[in-house]
């Protein structure tokens, strides 16, 4: 697919948004006298609802596709129904497409553009050997064109090269998270920010095993000890020469988590291919930064391993060393993330002192628990960043929910042969003491974020018929 950005002009197929409200009648009063049609024939027909879409045949044999935006929409709403619109009629637009955006803000086209190059996605193309070839708006020889109005012509070309750029990125993502682990292990992820630094102009260094035992990431290899596939400690880097400030983000990278020795059950274990869905939110983060050249100089850490079961897996009751120096228990290996996590924490506040720190991990069941699959949760005691968090993932719709910090929690960390231990005793706030356990290797950091994405990393959604990736967590984060 190829887009234009016009002020005037028309396409065979035109796509005309309509909101719900005051202008209602006055638009469909327009479509009606285009189409040749009765507008309260057409109003029965069509109530503009969000996502709610009416094919309609003019005169001249053009198409027009009246499609719904509900009422009071925002931008990540029209990026929503954008979306479900190109996935759902994506082999039925295989001719000029054009959207009527004359009355949007240059900011929603970018928006609806990032939504999309979203519809284009198909989990089929990662292993199908049987794929039924048909026509197909996302081919490279079909066109779109958003006709804008001239007075946000440039804002408008701007925009779109966002959303355009968000969009492709999420694309590799959504592919990252949902390659099987038999496809994506470790070393992989780090060929993968390899060859993503070297297209988008970011540094990316891979620490192999030897490499992460010299410098003392016992954390990290603990948690490795039972997989085949050898742990690997990334560390990104992307500095603009107008950099504003220094910021570092660390993501869980668990390719696969079977919860070791303290093994899950059978049920939903497949999806735990998702479990590095952090790691994915930060490599996206640091490509589209650079791509679009943001000026900061921003630093992302991301530790990969396989949490899997041998003989040499680490058992509950070892007590392991850390980064930091820290001795941490171990009460039960499948809290292996926070383990891995430390020490990339740790590794980011002593090796870069960034002027803020965010790590994101599909952390804990108990945030699902909290806020179900609407949110993920925010920990932070900065709360200025909290704010500006609160309010990209508003903006752009990877909503968060701050959650408690209480220093109370911190008790429930405590260890009697170790300086802390990996889980509490106690069946509630599983996220927060989680929170507070990783709390403990940021060396007191003053802007440190936690974002626990559990739920919003990886669940049902138009893709497939199974949980697949959300990308979430690339937006947000690029916005903020």
């Amino acid at each position: 697919m190829k887009y234009s950005i016009k002020t005037e002009g028309s396409s065979k197929i035109m796509i005309l948004p309509i909101e719900q409200g005051e202008t209602y009648i006055e638009k469909m009063e327009r479509v009606a006298e285009r189409a040749g049609l009765d507008r309260v024939d057409l109003e029965a027909d069509f109530k503009a609802n969000a996502k709610e879409s009416q094919l309609l045949y003019t005169a001249t044999s053009s198409r027009i596709y009246l499609l719904g935006l509900g009422k009071n929409p925002k931008n990540s709403d029209y990026l929503a129904i954008f979306k479900t619109f190109f996935m759902k009629y994506k082999s039925k637009l295989v001719n000029s497409v054009g959207i009527d955006l004359t009355h949007f803000s240059a900011e929603s086209v970018g928006y609806i553009l990032n939504g999309i190059v979203l519809g284009g996605y198909s989990l089929g193309d990662l292993h199908k050997t049987e794929i039924k070839k048909e026509a197909n708006f996302y081919d490279e020889n079909q066109e779109l064109t958003l006709y804008v109005s001239a007075k946000n012509y440039e804002e408008a070309t701007k925009e779109a090269t966002i959303g355009f750029k968000t969009g492709q990125t999420q694309l590799s993502i959504l592919d990252l998270v949902n390659q099987p682990s038999n496809f994506k292990f470790p070393s992989k992820i780090g060929e993968f920010a390899q060859e993503s630094g070297a297209k988008n102009g970011f540094s990316v260094v891979v620490y192999n095993e030897k490499r992460c035992l010299d410098k003392g990431l016992h954390a990290l290899l603990s948690v490795s000890k039972g997989s085949e596939n050898p742990a690997v400690f990334i560390v990104m880097e992307y500095k603009n020469e107008n950099a504003k400030k220094k910021i570092g983000l660390v993501g869980k990278g668990v390719t696969f988590d079977t919860g070791g020795i303290s093994i899950k059950s059978s049920n939903g274990m497949s999806y735990m291919k998702s479990d590095m869905g952090g790691a994915a939110a930060v490599i996206g983060t640091m490509e589209l930064a650079a791509k679009l050249e943001l000026p900061i100089h921003l630093i992302g850490i991301v530790p990969a391993c396989e949490n899997t079961v041998d003989g040499l897996a680490i058992k509950p009751s070892f007590v392991i060393p850390s980064y930091s120096g820290k001795t941490i228990e171990v009460i039960d290996t499948d809290a292996e993330g926070r383990l891995i996590l430390a020490d990339g924490l740790a590794y980011l506040k002593k090796n870069f002192e960034p002027e803020i720190m965010v790590d994101l991990a599909t952390l804990t069941g108990n945030i699902i628990a909290a806020l179900g699959y609407s949110a993920a949760g925010l920990f932070s005691k900065n709360q200025a960043l909290a704010n500006e968090l609160l309010a990209s993932g508003n903006e752009t719709g990877e909503k968060l929910w701050q959650m408690p910090m209480f220093d109370e929690y911190a008790d429930a960390m405590k260890s009697d042969v170790a300086d802390i231990k990996n889980l509490s005793a106690s069946p509630v706030a599983g996220a927060a003491t989680a929170t507070k356990f990783l709390e403990t290797f940021t060396d007191n950091h003053t802007a440190w974020a936690h974002l626990d994405i559990a739920g919003m990393a990886f669940g049902d959604n138009e893709n497939g018929k199974m949980k697949s990736a959300t990308a979430f967590g690339v937006s947000l984060l690029t916005n903020w």
